[in-house]
């Protein structure tokens, strides 16, 4: 290369990096900003709650150890952010947060209390919050997340380590994920459309390298003569720590903790695929798989823990790109990242030291 070439490389280089682009055509991420946040160019954060202090503008405490977490619109225009606490004793459970359609926070409050590690869950089409208990006996409580009707345990969903739901509305069925080292992947069909107090509970089995569905003989589980969940039906497929689940265009995506790996089932052609896994990606800048959101476009975006504290988005081409960091604080974890339903707006967690949840807005 000569002289002229290369400073004429040079020269461009340094405004592509200089305008946060990489030579790559993918965007950087940005330093710090005044909440520790690193984002793309163009995106911004707000500070929702902190662990412990009253949530600004109401005159709620906000929770310890916020984790899993979803997005309801209300019928104002405004839209309630649903989350909850892995934590224990009185102080398990889930709480919300009512913005006004212009963003403004107007409520917070407890929709679930005297449960233990609350840790993720999934919207229902009916507009309820599954909230998932993540013990041996733990089990899925339904949440209004207004927070006037009382939250109730749904015991036909199964009593195991539950980590989160996705909900299949046109298969009519709900889809469940266990934090287990040799975890199942479970499917709940509701004897009533919109009703999950009843219904049958069913796990993936692989036979011959043919992917099924058993139902479970006792959805009591550990509580009950026939054990845990997981080993009552011979030949369940086994899953390395189920972690956060997500229902987008007809499939089911799912992430698997100790493989660093995200799945995606189909129902409609019963098929399952490894959509990224740490350990033969050309570009790993994934790890510490955890709680999972998507946009309508497929896009996938994948909360880390810890990772390096990362929000990683995975394109519909299977590209990945680091969308945010968090990466000032230590001994905590990404979680709970849910869109508004205009797609504009993303809230999370970090989970510890201390809890805090944000808003990020921006070029989505």
């Amino acid at each position: 290369m000569d002289r002229r070439t290369f400073l004429k490389l040079s020269g461009a280089g340094a405004l592509v990096v200089g305008s946060g682009i990489s030579l790559t055509g993918c965007a950087v991420l940005q330093p710090p900003d005044e909440n520790g946040l690193r984002l793309l160019p163009g995106f911004t954060s707000r500070k929702i709650a902190t662990t412990n202090q009253v949530v600004p503008g109401t005159t709620y405490t906000w929770h310890p150890s916020p984790d899993g977490g979803a997005v309801f619109p209300t019928d104002d225009g405004g839209w309630i952010y649903v989350s909850n606490a892995e934590t224990f004793h009185a102080a398990g459970g889930a709480s919300m947060v009512r913005f006004a359609g212009d963003g403004t926070v107007i409520d917070a409050k407890r929709i679930l209390g005297g449960t233990l590690f609350n840790c993720a869950g999934g919207a229902t089409p009916w507009g309820t919050w599954l909230s998932c208990e993540e013990h041996s006996t733990g089990q899925v409580w339904e949440c209004d997340p207004y927070g006037v009707e009382p939250a109730e345990a749904r015991p036909a969903m199964g009593a195991f380590k539950h980590e989160a739901a996705a909900v299949d509305e046109a298969g009519r069925a709900i889809y469940l994920t266990e934090d287990e080292p040799n975890g199942a992947f479970y499917r709940f069909r509701p004897a009533a459309w919109g009703d999950v107090s009843a219904g049958v509970l069913e796990v993936m089995t692989e036979i011959g390298g043919t992917l099924g569905w058993a139902t479970v003989p006792d959805p009591s589980g550990a509580l009950g003569p026939l054990g845990p969940t997981r080993d009552q039906v011979p030949g369940t497929k086994r899953f390395a720590g189920g972690e956060g689940t997500v229902f987008v265009n007809g499939s089911i995506c799912f992430t698997t903790k100790f493989d660093n790996r995200v799945w995606r089932y189909t129902p409609g052609t019963n098929t399952l695929v490894i959509v990224y896994d740490a350990s033969t990606s050309s570009n790993p800048v994934l790890t510490g798989v955890d709680n999972i959101t998507a946009r309508p476009n497929g896009e996938l975006f994948v909360a880390e823990d810890p990772g390096t504290m990362d929000i990683v988005r995975i394109r519909t081409n299977g590209s990945l790109e680091r969308f945010l960091s968090l990466d000032t604080v230590s001994g905590s974890e990404i979680a709970g990242p849910a869109f508004t339903p205009d797609h504009t707006r993303l809230y999370f967690s970090s989970q510890r030291n201390p809890g805090e949840t944000f808003e990020v807005k921006g070029p989505f």
